[in-house]
């Protein structure tokens, strides 16, 4: 299959997807750092942004492969859309188990995947040598010992500075540990509804879970009880959450929702848990949802393909792209940076959105129109001025 309009291709349903934390897994090589040492000047420019990748096609002899792939965003050039690298830097093969969810963790301890019968820790590996993309995969076999048999967990996340680890699972069982010592901080077990979603605020004083049924609970990470639970309006159904850090520091909750045909997007107050704002984003369901690392930008994703970046402030669309992928889009992450939007989808695309808005260079068109329009009223005068001035009333 073809690329779609700036997306490429890996050969597999991408089912997840991460930007990589590149400045605590890179490491200058030994002789890198001589010549720099010697001319007082980097002798190698620095790796460029890369992404990890998981998805395939599942059991049995479908011929698409299960694995993970790490990928480049190739040097765009002047005026050209980012692109990730057709060439990946790295892949691993997972077998017959296909990664369905992923965390990284953010001070580069490895890839946490989940597969159908549970977690397993990739580690990431830069080699020896002066190429700054040398970058491999390694499946740590003996670590997450208390994650091997746990079955499909559908929601993972790191905190912020990678000292917590929480993971949901299909069964509803919740798990929160330390990390890396793998202490247990909070252990739900399984319910009825599975777990959707959960996201910790950057402090690490709080963690939300969505589940498929019932409201949103909120978790005091240092007391291990719920605090709150939000409670969904009349034909709601919760999906996604995400904590975001505003300008003055203070913290603000996400949550999206379907509502009939419309997905909509609930803010909520961190202090008192209650609703401070919604609003209806779009008339597809969301099937991905990101908030970006600065706190100005959200990104959803619709099962029709689409993705849109709103303003975190008054939610009015920064950018869209109307089919951005042929399938359900599965994944949105924003770069550390907030600058670029990776998205994937089943139909095993990886597009990369930049998420500025488009600028134009000198005069608008809008402009020209109007200095145009005027031009034409000034000649039209002039050239009948006494004409006009005859009808009006002496």
């Amino acid at each position: 299959m073809a690329p779609r309009g700036g997306g490429q291709t890996y050969g597999f349903p991408i089912y997840c997807a991460s930007w990589l934390p590149l400045a605590h897994i890179i490491k200058p090589s030994p002789s890198a750092v001589d010549v720099a040492d010697a001319n007082a000047s980097p002798s190698f420019p620095p790796p460029p942004p890369m992404v990890v990748l998981g998805g395939g096609g599942g059991e049995g002899r479908s011929g698409v492969p299960n694995a993970l792939v790490v990928a480049a965003l190739d040097p765009a050039a002047a005026g050209a859309p980012p692109a990730l690298s057709p060439e990946p830097v790295f892949r691993l093969g997972t077998e017959e188990e296909v990664p369905y969810r992923m965390a990284v963790h953010p001070r580069g301890d490895g890839v946490l995947c989940s597969f159908p019968n549970g977690c397993r820790l990739v580690r990431l590996e830069s080699t020896e040598g002066d190429d700054p993309c040398s970058l491999v995969l390694r499946s740590d076999q003996e670590a997450l010992v208390k994650l091997n048999d746990v079955g499909l967990q559908l929601a993972l996340s790191f905190s912020g500075e990678g000292s917590v680890l929480a993971t949901g699972g299909e069964d509803g069982h919740l798990r929160v540990f330390k990390w890396p010592g793998m202490e247990t901080v909070i252990e739900e077990p399984g319910s009825k509804s599975s777990v959707k979603d959960l996201s910790f605020s950057s402090d690490e004083k709080f963690l939300v879970v969505n589940r498929s049924s019932g409201p949103s609970r909120v978790w005091d990470l240092k007391s291990s009880e719920a605090v709150a639970n939000l409670p969904r309006e009349e034909g709601e159904i919760f999906g996604f959450c995400r904590f975001s850090t505003k300008s003055n520091n203070s913290q603000i909750l996400f949550v999206t929702a379907m509502q009939g045909v419309h997905g909509k997007i609930i803010s909520w107050n961190t202090t008192s848990w209650t609703r401070i704002g919604s609003k209806k984003v779009t008339r597809d369901a969301i099937s991905a949802f990101s908030v970006s690392p600065d706190g100005t930008l959200l990104a959803i994703g619709t099962i029709e393909g689409s993705i849109s970046v709103l303003g975190s402030r008054d939610m009015r669309v920064v950018v869209t792209v109307k089919k951005a992928h042929l399938g359900i889009v599965t994944t949105l992450a924003f770069s550390q940076d907030s600058r670029a939007l990776l998205s994937t989808s089943f139909d095993s695309t990886a597009r990369v959105t930049s998420t500025e808005s488009p600028k134009s260079d000198g005069i608008s068109l809008w402009s020209m129109i109007l200095a145009i329009i005027l031009a034409i009223l000034v000649y039209y005068y002039m050239q009948h001025k006494e004409d006009l001035l005859g009808v009006l009333p002496q």
